[in-house]
């Protein structure tokens, strides 16, 4: 029997402190980042107008991903979300796989962010070293994530309240710019006409074509950097464990990214691409800025600066936070130290918040070092880190529904078999019999697209091998406990 140290030492559960308001507007931040306000210049040349059917395709796959991902968190609320369903309901290697492959994921994603949060600001103090705003801006997120995880999500709220107010006002500024016909300094007249009767109309580059210089354009190679412009979205899933409500809350605000991807990308860029010709959109500048700029607004860069700025600072605080929670699990799982699987009297897991920022600043530092090598390779590894995620929800959930179909469902569908089972899930995926197939058929085809570019083709190899180091790494670690165990039973 244990003795009262023990039992007082055991760790405490995460705090379900995440309000509805926090989760809506988490969940709508994490659809819009520097890829919006700086990376749709490249998807906008590579198809043109047609880029928005590929904000809606890929959008609606992403939906019926995090839907996938939500019908489990709805049964099962818990933190690491998929890490701790694939450990669950497939095995405890795929829980391995999948919580490692999306924490390194994103200790990559913040190495980027944190790299290029000087840029923004060097706009207004060009004498402060990149580093130092690095360290500057990681120190005070980290700070922030240890507060708690109500603290979190009222940060995570202003952030993305910034953001989506500097959408809406860009969409009510261009709006006005079309109905007031107002001139433009490319001398072509603001309309949605321009979208099908500039430079090769709707589809400028059809579906797939080779360009002139070698390089293949057109609405599916957009689509390839459509979908990893969704990253982050199913951070929907990783707040589970913390919602207050989650059969209220979850569902909510995963019905509401479809709105959102319309709202925030398909009619944003529809607006730019009416005001600004699509062809003159060259990423020399964020195409919200050319959109101001071309009607005479000049201080639209120092706003934009600002917005940049907030979305950098908002990425990386839901990249720790969810960086901490996918540890957090895969320690419960068995997957990782046990360290980093206790709580504070806050709720919050310490260990694994500071063990994920101190990762980051060793990313960090090797940017600084060899920006090459981290931004050719490292970041190869994160764009199809994305894949191998996406497509794990979606096996996971049709083993979910085995286990719920044979008894082994969890919370309230425990003990019932079959269709009277698989009824009583309150937030089922649609088309759930065949969903997840062409889901998965629909991330093969992505893969095998990138192949086409020579700056995916790299992710692909490095994809490859990223999944060879962590079967091995699972191997290593399962031949590690083993021995442990033997141990502990000799003694």
């Amino acid at each position: 029997m244990a003795s009262t140290s023990e039992v007082s030492e055991q760790p405490q559960q995460l705090r379900k402190s995440l309000k509805n308001r926090h989760i809506q507007l988490i969940a709508l931040g994490g659809a819009i980042g520097t890829g919006l306000f700086y990376g749709s210049s490249e998807s906008i040349s590579l198809a043109g107008p047609s880029i928005l059917l590929a904000y809606i395709i890929g959008g609606a796959a992403i939906f019926m991903i995090v839907r996938a991902l939500s019908e489990m968190s709805v049964e099962d609320p818990k933190a690491g979300a998929f890490s701790y369903y694939a450990s669950r309901y497939w095995s405890k290697r795929a829980g391995f796989i999948s919580g490692w492959n999306y924490w390194f994921n994103y200790v990559l994603v913040s190495m980027v962010e944190l790299a290029v949060v000087g840029s923004f600001v060097n706009y207004w103090f060009p004498n402060i070293p990149q580093w130092a705003s690095a360290a500057f801006f990681l120190v005070l997120i980290t700070i922030l994530n240890l507060f708690g995880v109500s603290e979190f999500g009222e940060f995570e709220f202003w952030f993305a309240l910034i953001k989506i107010v500097a959408v809406i006002a860009m969409i009510g500024g261009g709006l006005a710019v079309i109905i007031m016909n107002l001139p433009t300094d490319s001398g072509v007249r603001a309309s949605f006409a321009n979208w099908f009767t500039i430079d090769g109309g709707f589809f400028p580059n059809g579906v797939m074509s080779r360009a002139a210089d070698g390089r293949w354009t057109g609405l599916l190679m957009a689509l390839v950097v459509v979908m990893f412009s969704f990253g982050g979205t199913e951070l929907i899933g990783v707040t589970a464990g913390e919602v207050a409500e989650p059969r209220k809350t979850i569902p909510k605000a995963t019905n509401g990214i479809i709105w959102r991807i319309l709202v925030f990308y398909v009619a944003a860029l529809g607006i730019i691409m009416a005001v600004v010709p699509w062809n003159r959109i060259d990423g020399q500048m964020s195409p919200f800025v050319q959109i101001f700029d071309s009607v005479g607004v000049p201080v639209a860069a120092g706003i934009l600066n600002f917005v940049c700025l907030t979305a950098v600072m908002s990425v990386y605080n839901s990249a720790l936070y969810s960086n901490s929670r996918m540890l957090f699990s895969l320690a419960r799982q068995g997957n990782a130290p046990a360290y980093l699987g206790k709580v504070n009297k806050r709720g919050v897991p310490v260990a694994a918040v500071l063990t994920s920022a101190a990762v980051t600043v060793v990313a960090v530092v090797v940017v600084f070092l060899w920006p090459q090598f981290a931004f050719n390779y490292l970041m190869s590894i994160a764009t199809i880190a994305a894949i191998i995620n996406w497509t794990m929800i979606m096996i996971t959930e049709m083993l979910f529904r085995r286990h719920v179909a044979a008894g082994d469902g969890p919370g309230e569908l425990r003990g019932l078999t079959g269709k009277e089972a698989l009824d009583k899930i309150q937030f089922k995926l649609p088309g759930w019999r065949w969903m997840p197939y062409l889901i998965i058929a629909f991330l093969a085809m992505v893969a095998v697209l990138m192949c086409f570019s020579p700056s995916y083709r790299i992710a692909l190899i490095a994809g490859v091998i990223w999944l060879a180091v962590l079967f091995a790494a699972y191997a290593l670690a399962s031949r590690g406990g083993e021995r442990r165990r033997e141990a502990a039973k000799e003694c």
